[in-house]
């Protein structure tokens, strides 16, 4: 524990070091940093996408530098500072956790859940929708969307039921694509957002699940494109069944 201080106390002293005597960190606000901590937090998925644990380890010390940074920001105008952050981050886990800290049983995670959505609503929260942040990316926001209303019992009893909903929503999204109604984006919304719910039921992250398809997408249109360059070929010169060729090829590695 003590070695764990240490090095958390060696970065606030590096911390206060850079804002007083480096020109660029005494520039920074929270306004100029939020994309620069959004940056680095992609770079941390990408790691654990990965599973580079090494990288992993560096990300955590950059998202960390950015934690510490606000908070020095923030004692600056004697608004809060670091000792304010962790105990605000302490007494709200000790209150939202009574399992834990209290005398109040839990059969499973769910219930855990559950009792967390309702504490929040007492401590003054009009919906428990309202810990979704409203700049989150759609697929993300669905995600959370889901799982809050999950929490306090609105949800379907299987994923029978679930697969149901994402074969009425593909009908009714097909019925309005032949008639290029301006239902469309509306329907095909619904299908994404009724994927999104049955991904959950199998407990599968449709966001990482989405994400790997990406990667694999792009390792095997580099393929083809490093392949048709060695025989002097570009693919926009190609037919799309010339191009299968090549992907096959690049599915099979």
């Amino acid at each position: 524990m003590k070695e764990k201080l240490a090095a958390f106390e060696r970065l606030l002293n590096i911390m206060d070091d850079l804002r007083e005597k480096c020109p660029w960190d005494k520039k920074q606000t929270m306004q100029s940093l939020r994309h620069l901590t959004i940056e680095e937090t992609y770079e941390l998925t990408d790691a654990i996408l990965d599973n580079d644990l090494e990288e992993v380890k560096k990300e955590l010390g950059d998202i960390m530098l950015h934690l510490v940074f606000y908070a020095k920001i923030g004692s600056e105008t004697n608004t809060f500072d670091i000792t304010d952050v962790l105990n605000g981050i302490c007494d709200k886990l000790i209150h939202r956790h009574p399992h834990i800290y209290g005398d109040v049983e839990v059969a499973d995670e769910e219930e855990v859940k559950a009792n967390w959505e309702k504490l929040k609503l007492k401590e003054g929260k009009k919906s428990v929708l309202e810990g979704v942040p409203n700049s989150l990316p759609a697929l993300v926001k669905a995600v959370r969307i889901q799982d809050k209303a999950r929490g306090i019992g609105f949800d379907w009893d299987n994923k029978e039921q679930v697969w149901e909903k994402v074969e009425e929503e593909i009908e009714e999204f097909k019925v309005e694509a032949l008639a290029k109604s301006n239902k469309m984006e509306d329907e095909f919304g619904d299908v994404l957002f009724s994927l999104i719910n049955y991904g959950r039921f199998l407990d599968l992250n449709p966001e990482d699940a989405l994400e790997k398809t990406n990667k694999k997408f792009i390792k095997r249109f580099r393929y083809m494109e490093t392949e048709t360059k060695k025989e002097g070929k570009t693919l926009s010169e190609l037919s799309l069944t010339e191009m299968d060729v090549y992907w096959n090829k690049a599915k099979e590695l």
